[in-house]
């Protein structure tokens, strides 16, 4: 091991804590920066980091553009780099930082996918036969009455998720460990109240995870996404049916319901209103489809293509 990568992993270490313990982010959020540097040290090589200049940095950016990487993850890699310089600046005397003034390069937009009401509505009507299914409906009904991260989903735990039942709400903690409190619906309420009634028959004593599995622990967010899928098949949706595709169902009915584009933004989590507007995007295609199904010169002008 050189004396370069030696020291990276010195900072990497102390850079790594300092997310924990000063900004409080969780141990997913601080494996996450990790990565991301971790193709910094893999692209500087030897170069010591205080070598690094804003032409190094823009060379890499490059290369990783090169290898298929797209706009938003360069982005947040960006960020995650720009990030740690500031660090290595005020904790270890670092004169600059190279990725001050740079922008990773634009890609196409792509909209996310959402499901139609009546495809919803069969992703959350289960069979509720087993109780593995009370659990999935419970989840599935989650998902798309609250709009939960996966990682959210899996992290509740049981005995504050009673009081939540009975308030009608759900306390979640996201991405940056910020907490908000988002609305159950009824037929959540009831899902959940459903699954509490027979969770001891999976449950592990002295578990105190709302969703478990088959060995009685903490359900894993691989396990609901296979579940997700399996039931997307037997319920006859096309889609490829995933936790993120309930989250975005979610907040593409509760848009084109209320228009309420703050409290979607509330609802999910989001921290800049700039990410939400995506789905306006959404809400414009599914009105232009109902007009071009439903209005009359719309109809005519359809006619006349197909002649």
């Amino acid at each position: 091991m050189t004396d370069a990568v030696a020291a990276n992993q010195k900072y990497l270490q102390g850079y790594l804590a300092w997310l924990r313990n000063e900004k409080q982010y969780s141990g997913l959020t601080a494996e996450n920066y990790a990565r991301d540097l971790a193709h910094l040290f893999e692209l500087a090589a030897a170069t010591p980091l205080a070598d690094l200049r804003i032409h190094h940095i823009r060379r890499y950016i490059a290369q990783l553009h090169g290898r298929g990487l797209g706009g938003r993850s360069l982005a947040r890699m960006l960020s995650a780099w720009r990030g740690f310089f500031t660090y290595l600046m005020r904790d270890h005397g670092l004169a600059g930082n190279p990725c001050v003034g740079l922008r990773a390069p634009k890609s196409a937009q792509t909209l996310p996918q959402a499901l139609s009401p009546d495809e919803a509505a069969r992703m959350v009507d289960l069979p509720t036969d087993t109780t593995e299914a009370v659990r999935d409906k419970a989840m599935f009904e989650l998902f798309y009455s609250s709009g939960l991260r996966l990682a959210e989903l899996v992290s509740l735990d049981l005995e504050p998720m009673r009081a939540d039942i009975g308030s009608g709400e759900v306390r979640v903690t996201g991405k940056g460990s910020k907490t908000r409190i988002v609305p159950l619906g009824r037929f959540a309420i009831d899902a959940l109240q459903a699954w509490l009634m027979v969770r001891d028959q999976l449950a592990k004593a002295g578990e105190v995870a709302l969703f478990v599995g088959q060995r009685g622990s903490r359900i894993s967010p691989r396990v609901v996404q296979l579940r997700m899928k399996q039931w997307g098949i037997k319920q006859g949706i096309t889609s490829n049916v995933h936790p993120h595709l309930l989250r975005h169902s979610f907040a593409t009915h509760v848009l084109q319901s209320s228009g309420d584009l703050r409290a979607v933004q509330e609802m999910l989590g989001h921290a800049s209103i700039s990410t939400t507007q995506v789905y306006t995007h959404l809400d414009f295609q599914y009105l232009s489809k109902i007009y071009d199904a439903a209005h009359p010169r719309a109809k005519k002008k359809n006619k006349e293509k197909t002649k």
